[in-house]
């Protein structure tokens, strides 16, 4: 059989691409997944007590781009979530992004007034500061609770799960959590927040639901590319590997988990839990949170961030630093010599930290400037 797209990998890029080609060009895809399931690392299912897994760690979904919402909604009905995240600092659970409430129950009254009295009075309230940018304050108040949660919040968390510091990372990453202006304890402030209602695995399976779709699992498709007849390419997986390492290998950050299962009601308050310090694991996760699910056992799972190692775990995230970025671009070049024929599309295979719902517009906007 003919196709008229072979897309590599069955995650959000590629089903999404997969989707908009069989609905509106009714024409012909073959979606070729060397993993053993659909949904990427978005991929989730239910355990042995019948808890809802996230596989690959938490997947909290978010947005405020409206057509992105409405593009899912279609396959999934959505479960009202907003996420929560406390760090434990100091013996004591705080709210991430930290904020003022997170000041008031770390430091004493009177060493708490002053630092919320400062903060509003240099940036306002309900403001977002990115802690290197709150690191570069002259105020000497300023400074003194800036390198706390530099030092207590950010440095220890950012350099197990990056294996560098803050100052070595893009600042587009650092930026992600901010310092807080105000009390609202929500992880994410956008418009949009939810969890798919039968989980992201059953909207990514309706959402491929149609004849024009035909899905291939635990295949590599260098192995069978020459057994495949196509007209196009829409490539999700690392860029690197598709050019077989022609300029060197980009690094990637992997993560293990060790899952428990425990006969109780709840661990822990909420569904992340994070460890910036004195532990190896950067988070513990506990899965009942996401869809309230009522069961008499919770499971969670210590997530322990370290380096990818192709054939032993997953590449899960581009680590962005300039010579990194200065090898993707080689890769780049080539990508672009192959006139369209294959569109690199997604995480790994653009080398860039892409949020989920940012992944899904860039694939919806994808379908319309380049395969419509």
């Amino acid at each position: 059989m003919k196709y008229d797209f072979l897309i590599v990998g069955a995650g959000l890029a590629g089903c999404v691409s997969a989707e908009r080609i069989a609905t509106q060009l009714n024409k012909k895809v073959l979606i070729v997944e060397k993993r053993n399931h659909i949904g990427g690392n978005c991929y989730d299912y239910p355990d042995s007590k019948g808890i809802l897994i996230h596989k690959y760690g938490p997947h909290a979904f978010h947005t405020s781009m409206k057509n992105v919402w409405d593009y899912l909604s279609q396959y999934t009905k959505w479960h009202h979530y907003e996420h929560k995240v406390i760090a434990h600092i100091d013996g004591k659970n705080v709210p991430i992004p930290f904020n003022l409430n997170s000041i008031e129950q770390l430091f004493e009254p009177a060493m708490a007034e002053k630092y919320k009295k400062v903060l509003i009075e240099t940036y306002g309230e309900e403001k977002k500061i990115p802690i290197l940018k709150l690191r570069e304050t002259n105020n000497s108040e300023l400074k003194e609770l800036a390198d706390f949660i530099y030092q207590n919040v950010f440095y220890g968390y950012t350099l197990k799960q990056w294996g560098v510091g803050p100052e070595q990372i893009d600042f587009a990453v650092t930026s992600r959590v901010p310092v807080f202006t105000g009390r609202d304890n929500r992880y994410f402030h956008d418009t949009y927040q939810g969890i798919p209602g039968r989980g992201y695995t059953a909207m990514f399976k309706k959402m491929i639901d149609h004849t024009n779709i035909e899905v291939m699992l635990n295949k590599n498709f260098k192995k069978i590319i020459h057994q495949i007849e196509f007209d196009k390419m829409i490539y999700t997986g690392p860029i690197d590997y598709f050019f077989d390492y022609k300029y060197g290998k980009l690094p990637y950050r992997s993560l293990r988990f060790d899952h428990h299962t425990l006969r109780q009601d709840y661990f822990q308050e909420v569904a992340q839990v994070n460890y910036p310090n004195n532990h190896q694991y950067t988070r513990i996760t506990e899965f009942k949170h996401f869809l309230n699910q009522e069961n008499r056992y919770t499971t969670i799972a210590y997530e322990y961030p370290q380096d990818y190692e192709e054939g032993i775990n997953e590449p899960y995230y581009p680590i962005p630093k300039k010579e990194n970025d200065e090898l993707y671009q080689k890769y780049l070049s080539e990508a672009d010599k192959l006139n369209n024929s294959v569109i690199f599309l997604g995480r790994l295979a653009e080398y860039k930290y892409y949020n989920m719902d940012q992944i899904v517009g860039v694939a919806l906007m994808t379908f319309e400037k380049k395969i419509k």
